[in-house]
């Protein structure tokens, strides 16, 4: 039977390695995800079992999304996360010198925040799946060619400042489609004169879908049956 549901994924996996996963626990070979979650990250991954399914995937794509988000201050990443090469931020910036600790005030960070909520310009992380002339970005960073990915306008909803600890700070975002937070990380290093890239990230809600009503893969194993005899 046609079933949309959330699969909790951790970190490690791609979207695609849990698709792949749910495929040899259902035996259909027709499931599909809505919105990727970077290996790196871990969270609420809506998914689709079955060809009705997959069709209404697109409407899960469209809605809002919320995450929390740490950001690393004080430096920069050539991916905008933790796993790229990590550089010192711009000589202009008052923490370039190497080694010297950053510590942005509390008062500080929330004055620049609200200046990224609403429909904002943003510009993809160069190691995206943002496509130029049908190649994704990522294939042209890992050639060494540098894409000139063009900015679009987002929709950041809500950010909330949940915890601020020297280098670090926690952000709850809430977004819509086509957002990245890895983006919104390296702008606020930016906009705070500092350098920034996301060093944690958790979706913890895709529309109504929560961590609450998520299931593990391990759960999603157990109970498949049930689900589909449709108890």
């Amino acid at each position: 039977m046609p079933t949309i549901l959330a699969i909790w994924k951790p970190k490690g996996p791609t979207s695609h390695d849990v698709v792949d996963a749910v495929r040899r626990i259902t035996g259909e070979r027709r499931v599909g995800h809505a919105g990727t979650l970077d290996p790196a990250a871990e969270g609420v991954l809506v998914i689709g079992i079955g060809r009705e399914a997959t069709k209404h995937l697109a409407n899960e794509v469209a809605k809002e999304k919320e995450y929390v988000a740490t950001i690393r201050l004080g430096a920069e990443s050539t991916t905008d996360d933790s796993e790229g090469e990590i550089t010192p931020p711009p000589s202009h910036s008052p923490s370039h010198r190497e080694g010297e600790k950053v510590g942005v005030g509390r008062s500080a960070i929330e004055r620049v925040l609200p200046h990224f909520v609403g429909h904002i310009s943003q510009v993809p992380p160069a190691y995206s799946a943002v496509k130029l002339k049908g190649t994704p970005a990522y294939k042209l960073a890992r050639r060494g060619r540098v894409p000139e990915l063009k900015p679009r306008t987002v929709e950041i909803k809500e950010i909330e400042l949940l915890e601020s600890n020297g280098a670090l700070l926690t952000l709850r975002v809430v977004c819509g489609p086509g957002t990245y937070i890895r983006s919104l990380a390296r702008d606020i290093g930016h906009a705070l004169g500092v350098g920034g890239y996301l060093t944690n990230l958790t979706r913890t809600r895709v529309g109504t879908y929560t961590k609450a009503t998520a299931l593990t893969l391990e759960e999603f194993r157990d109970r498949w049956p049930n689900i589909a005899s449709g108890h």
